[in-house]
């Protein structure tokens, strides 16, 4: 899992140095696919329940799943790569949101503040940890910036399967008092929203988008817990993340 978590980490970080005015999501795609590729794995998306292409891109009001397509990204759109590797007989699952060239000061404030929240989840994860644990930091922090948690999508458990039978809920439920026990390999990925956190679904019926058109951002990472907390896997060997391209982008603004 740490190998293929490094790996995934790799090829999202050179999939989001690509990202620029007039480079099209089909480009991202073929990037994607082939560094999946040379690092001795497959796209897990490619197929996946039909879906037709290797990673997902979406782009604004796509809160995820978006089909990777000619369209050029403009200057000013925001887009969340969702880089998923099979290698080893085990998936490795991480995105970021990418700004686009010179982005509204209200996209930036979505994008940083969906960041945090992701960090503020693991950070919530010590001994003893619960997968309330986890909503409770993310809609806490949404909610004092008066954005929208999406609630259709969840983060899960991965690991052989692509998406196993643990279910992650980004906003708080009390109920959810299921501990994170030791060894257990999941992923956390909230999507915040400037507007409504309803989705809608388009005709392909892949892409959610949220209802009223709002923008919507989405981090993620896939995390083991260890014997003091949650551990990131989605890290390059040198223990970077294209997290850390958005991190240094939002500061430079």
């Amino acid at each position: 899992m740490r190998r293929t978590g490094a790996a995934a980490a790799e090829i999202l970080l050179r999939a989001g140095g690509l990202v620029g005015p007039g480079v099209t999501t089909d480009e991202i795609d073929r990037l994607v696919h082939d560094l999946s590729v040379e690092a001795g794995g497959y796209p897990s998306p490619l197929n996946y329940r039909g879906y037709p292409k290797s990673v997902c891109t979406s782009v604004n009001e796509v809160i995820c799943h978006g089909i990777p397509d000619s369209r050029p990204l403009c200057d000013g759109d925001i887009v969340n790569i969702d880089v998923t590797l099979y290698r080893e007989g085990v998936h490795g699952d991480t995105s970021t949101t990418f700004l686009v060239g010179d982005v509204a000061p209200e996209s930036v404030k979505l994008v940083q503040v969906t960041l945090e929240s992701l960090d503020l989840a693991i950070a919530a994860l010590g001994p003893d940890a619960m997968v309330r644990d986890i909503g409770r930091a993310i809609e806490s922090h949404a909610m004092k910036h008066r954005l929208g948690v999406v609630r259709e999508f969840i983060g899960h458990g991965v690991g052989t399967e692509f998406h196993s039978g643990l279910q992650i809920p980004h906003y708080h439920d009390r109920r959810l008092a299921i501990p994170l026990s030791y060894g257990t390999t999941f992923t956390i990925e909230p999507m915040l929203t400037l507007g409504s956190p309803e989705a809608a679904m388009w005709d392909d019926e892949w892409t959610a988008v949220t209802i009223d058109g709002s923008r919507t951002a989405q981090f993620e990472h896939t995390l083991v817990m260890g014997e003091g907390g949650a551990e990131r896997l989605t890290v390059t060997e040198a223990g970077e993340c294209a997290h850390d391209l958005v991190r240094a982008a939002v500061v430079s603004l």
